[in-house]
């Protein structure tokens, strides 16, 4: 596996990853609200972040993070390549490398907490509201340990 920055002419792989991975983690989430987010993600979001993905020898792009101000802002990972490390690998490189500390999880995705939670980081807030004002609820979570 390969971690290296993403660049523009990755985001259509990327945004397929997004949208994979969502539709595999975020039962929660409404069609609507995937197809409303998805050009959110695509022309605002992935330019407002640095990007690292995750690159098989082959050259496959298999899952990204995005971090800003020292938040990982989003970590997905194509749902084939899910607990294989990915996602941890990318983590740990936000913590290490972009001095990532902090991350905020969907409520209703309990897989998301516990993953964050066993690299070391405790929830510290909730808000009732998503990122867009949606009645989905985010843990805030800090890291304790590096």
């Amino acid at each position: 596996m390969i971690l290296r920055e993403a660049t523009q002419a990755d985001y259509s792989q990327l945004i397929t990853i997004w949208e994979a991975s969502v539709r595999a983690t975020h039962d929660f989430l409404p069609d609507s609200e995937i197809a409303a987010l998805k050009p959110l993600i695509l022309e605002q979001y992935f330019d407002a972040v640095s990007l690292t993905c995750s690159v098989t020898e082959s050259g496959d792009i298999v899952g990204f993070c995005g971090v800003l101000d020292g938040n990982i802002e989003m970590l997905f990972v194509s749902p084939a390549s899910m607990g294989k490390g990915i996602g941890k690998a990318l983590t740990q490189h936000a913590i290490a490398r972009q001095q990532a500390t902090r991350v905020d999880v969907n409520e209703q995705n309990p897989a998301a907490l516990g993953f964050y939670q066993g690299i070391g980081f405790v929830v510290t807030g909730r808000s009732e509201l998503d990122g867009q004002g949606n009645p989905y609820p985010l843990l805030h979570l800090q890291l304790t340990t590096a």
